[in-house]
């Protein structure tokens, strides 16, 4: 697919001729032109090969539709699945199909793309969000419009998690470069890129639902916080889509012209430890090092004091939600003590992070506090997200780590020891199969074990959530506040 660019991408591309550096692409487009402005570029549009939040922020829901999807709410509602109904014993999903669907080459949707996409999760997905489709035992067409989904035992995760990546629904017919040329049933096509510097998506004219209210959106990608907010002032984007530089969030509530939303998102901000190499291996150490920091000092340095102090990872919004944010209280006397006890008074650690700001300023932090209990921290910036990926998420070639985690209740990574901070714990896999098999209070009594098992194992430090806030010009409307899921949702925006 290289090669074959659709007659829709070469007028597009004759006409957003501005998706260079420094070019604005809501000047001169026009009112049914957007541009938004981002700090992370995807590495490439294939999401079941590659991890990482940046590629189903950009296409998911946008280019990509599932049978369900969040709602503004959190809610899990009806997308390509007009209503589904379960068995009495939990184990089988009947899916009733919009008719008239179409993938954005033509291919009609039916029930034989929900086998083909659900069971090509387990066949050839790479990533580890995978796992998430065990639990199915096989898919069944019943009809072109009815697709019947028989669960090997019975999950209260799995319908939420199709509202993600793993429910994205494909055509055999459009897989053969998703790298390159994603193929989807949603209101917009991938329409060119511009690596470096934007994506370019144009409205889909065979799109099944209501359009959306731009017929061109320019995703601009620029990592510099300055330089993406300077990108808004001067007409060169029309919304930010996170402040990345949160001491400039003043100056736009200040101004008229722009609209501020301050929400909460999933994204926990993670100290992540390296639980299978030693001496992180010793569950002294970490709590030792969790002890070190304050948490609130670190959030007033690296985010301007906004956003919100949590204890494990599960943000407010959970239905499992329990403040431990002051489980391990500020305590670096205790902390040289715990060293001291595991034989590590000359600790030397690599603490190997994005090149994003967040990060980069929280561990500045972490490593001026780390030294007052003695250890020494090596700060090594990776580009994010291709090398910070390829070395510390897959290579696991690190001590510590810090990044935003922005999954959906991926309090589920600490059930699977092959996953980057190599955490071990069979009560904790025990819980969350229990939790996700048990009744509804049995899920929210589970997981409330679960987040309290990591904390006190100090499987990681959680340094705070990420708070959402996005700034546009007073003519978009229909922004989120909060975050909710993976997906920067451009079918709800409207223009004043």
């Amino acid at each position: 697919m290289r090669v074959r660019v659709s007659a829709i991408a070469l007028a597009l591309l004759l006409v957003v001729t501005a998706c260079s550096a420094g070019s604005t692409a809501s000047v001169g487009g026009g009112p049914d032109t957007l541009a938004v402005g981002f700090a992370a570029e995807p590495q490439n549009f294939d999401f079941t090969r590659t991890d990482g939040a940046a590629i189903p922020q950009a296409l998911l829901y946008n280019v990509y539709e599932g049978l369900v999807k969040l709602d503004a709410d959190g809610r899990i509602v009806p997308l390509l699945a007009q209503s589904w109904t379960l068995s009495p014993d939990r184990l089988a999903y009947d899916f009733q199909l919009r008719p008239g669907v179409k993938f954005s080459n033509g291919a009609p949707f039916t029930a034989d793309d929900v086998k083909f996409s659900l069971e090509r999760v387990k066949t050839s997905w790479t990533v580890s969000l995978k796992s998430k489709m065990d639990v199915v035992d096989h898919v069944e067409v019943v009809d072109p419009l009815h697709a019947r989904v028989v669960l090997k035992k019975p999950s209260n995760g799995w319908l939420f998690d199709l509202t993600g990546r793993v429910g994205a629904m494909f055509s055999p017919t459009g897989v053969a470069d998703l790298a390159n040329a994603p193929i989807g049933t949603g209101p917009y096509l991938m329409a060119s890129r511009r690596r470096g510097d934007s994506i370019v998506l144009q409205q889909n004219p065979a799109y099944w639902g209501s359009k959306p209210a731009y017929r061109t959106v320019v995703l601009k990608y620029i990592k510099d916080p300055t330089a993406l907010n300077n990108a808004l002032l001067s007409n060169g984007i029309d919304v930010v889509s996170t402040i990345t530089a949160p001491d400039s969030i003043p100056q736009f509530e200040a101004d008229t012209r722009f609209t501020v939303l301050q929400g909460t998102t999933n994204s926990e901000v993670v100290l992540s430890f390296n639980n299978a190499r030693p001496p992180l291996d010793d569950r002294r150490v970490r709590q030792a090092l969790t002890l070190a920091i304050d948490r609130k000092a670190l959030l007033a340095t690296a985010w301007a004091g906004r956003g919100t102090l949590i204890g494990s990872m599960v943000p407010p919004t959970d239905p499992w939600y329990e403040d431990l944010a002051g489980y391990y209280p500020h305590d670096p006397a205790r902390a040289k003590a715990l060293l001291a006890e595991a034989g590590q008074t000359s600790l030397v650690l690599r603490l190997r992070i994005p090149n994003l700001s967040y990060a980069v300023n929280a561990a500045q932090v972490v490593a001026s506090e780390l030294a007052d209990i003695g250890v020494r921290v090596n700060i090594e910036p990776l580009d994010f997200p291709a090398v910070w990926l390829k070395q510390v998420f897959n290579g696991h070639d690190y001590d510590m780590s810090i990044v935003q985690h922005v999954e959906a209740r991926d309090i589920a990574t600490f059930g699977n020891p092959q996953y980057y901070w190599g955490y071990d714990n069979p009560r904790v896999r025990q819980l969350l199969a229990a939790a996700d098999a048990g009744t509804a209070q049995e899920q929210v009594d589970d997981m409330k074990q679960v987040a309290e098992t990591i904390t006190a194992d100090a499987a990681a430090d959680w340094l705070f959530l990420f708070p959402n806030v996005v700034v546009a010009k007073k003519k978009v409307t229909g922004l989120a506040r909060n975050q909710v899921g993976e997906s920067f949702d451009l079918t709800g925006l409207g223009r004043a």
